[in-house]
């Protein structure tokens, strides 16, 4: 399974999803407001999945959220970068 594919199963589980498909997901697509539509606290549900999963940790002080949490392909560059 490709990265790509694993974020969005983690997103797809941990939001409690379960009507979407991976293929419903653009990668490229936003995940808010126009996008995929999450919300403020499914941000906080998907990044900590995120950080459980891949081992890493968030900081907003040293991290543009806004752009690491824009899209899928966003967040699987993020991981990919910093995934130990």
């Amino acid at each position: 399974m490709s990265l790509i594919d694993e974020i969005k199963t983690l997103i797809i589980t941990s939001l409690n999803l379960p009507d979407l498909k991976l293929s419903d997901i653009d990668e490229n697509a936003p995940l808010f407001n126009e996008g995929l539509g999450l919300d403020s606290v499914d941000a906080l549900e998907l990044n900590l999945a995120l950080q459980k999963k891949y081992n890493f940790e968030l900081d907003a002080k040293t991290t543009n959220l806004r752009e690491v949490f824009y899209s899928v392909k966003s967040l699987a560059d993020f991981v990919e970068k910093h995934r130990k």
